[in-house]
């Protein structure tokens, strides 16, 4: 019942019920039926074990940009079938996978490679199902567009990656990419610039504030520090202080600021292992959000205290 209404128009009530023989949505207080003659797309049969659901199933996994052939390809056969076969069987078996090797194309081959190499790196960075998706998709249609001719497959796997995290509003750094794929971080940069232009994906700046919750986890600090760092951003982004500065930096600077604020303190070396910048990053920035933002006093008051 999730992708149907959630409270009824009539008396603003969550208390819903579902007929499934009438396939009919009923609000409980005030009896109105909201929603009739509903199709149920679930399967009309059971299974009660694994052969008889192999057996009543009719249709397959659902398509998809992370297989080279979006699911809809099959292979001849497995490795581990060839026991079950004759000597005469088993030369068969190998003829044929020759044959359904040679007579795939480059870009198929091509894809069966960076859909794994794609898969690995997604593991590696956690990133969920959606991100990986959209990556194998945009790295699709690079391979289509002849945009990784001339280019290390890696190096675009990362790009699409990358894309794929600025689209979903994933926050992961160059750094982190290059980390895990084994690409230069300036590499990537170059390739996701190159890629996002030539395929006309508009990806619109990252926001530092995404980056609080993950910087602020790695290095334990509390929810009140947490928000206090986006109240920081905020006032930032208000002075448009954060206009042509890094995101992970600025964001790093804020959270550094907000547990000083708080009295969690974290040193700069610290915040700015967890950031992936420098030490000089987080001064730099830490030095112009107290001049911007008249924290000085604020921050001077606190260090006066512990004195």
């Amino acid at each position: 019942m999730g992708q149907y209404v959630k409270k009824c128009p009539e008396c603003g009530s969550i208390n819903l019920i579902f007929n499934k023989d009438r396939g009919e949505v009923i609000c409980k207080s005030c009896g109105l039926v909201i929603e009739e003659k509903m199709v149920d797309f679930g399967q009309e049969w059971r299974e009660f074990d694994q052969d008889q659901a192999a057996k009543r199933r009719r249709t397959g996994a659902p398509m998809t940009y992370t297989k080279y052939d979006r699911g809809l390809g099959t292979d001849v056969g497995q490795k581990g079938d060839i026991y079950k076969l004759s000597a005469k069987g088993k030369n068969k078996f190998f003829r044929l996978r020759k044959w359904q090797y040679r007579i795939s194309t480059a870009i198929e081959r091509n894809l069966k490679l960076a859909l794994a190499e794609l898969k690995r790196v997604a593991s590696y960075l956690k990133l969920p199902k959606s991100v990986e998706e959209e990556a194998a998709r945009i790295y699709t249609m690079a391979v289509q567009r002849g945009l990784v001719r001339g280019r290390s497959m890696e190096s675009v796997v990362a790009g699409a990656l990358y894309a794929a995290c600025r689209r979903h509003e994933v926050p992961r750094t160059l750094d982190e990419l290059s980390e895990a794929s084994g690409i230069d971080k300036k590499e990537i940069g170059r390739t996701y610039r190159f890629v996002t232009r030539e395929l006309g994906i508009r990806i619109l700046p990252s926001n530092p504030v995404d980056y609080i919750p993950r910087f602020a986890s790695a290095l334990k600090l509390s929810a009140e520090t947490q928000s206090k760092a986006v109240e920081i951003l905020e006032m930032a982004q208000n002075s448009e202080l954060t206009s042509g500065r890094g995101p992970t930096g600025i964001a790093a600077a804020s959270l550094y600021v907000a547990a000083l604020i708080n009295n969690e303190k974290r040193t700069q070396r610290e915040v700015a292992d967890i950031a992936g910048v420098t030490e000089v990053t987080i001064r730099n920035r830490y030095k112009e959000l107290l001049k911007k933002l008249d924290l000085k006093d604020q921050i001077k008051k606190i260090k006066k205290d512990e004195e």
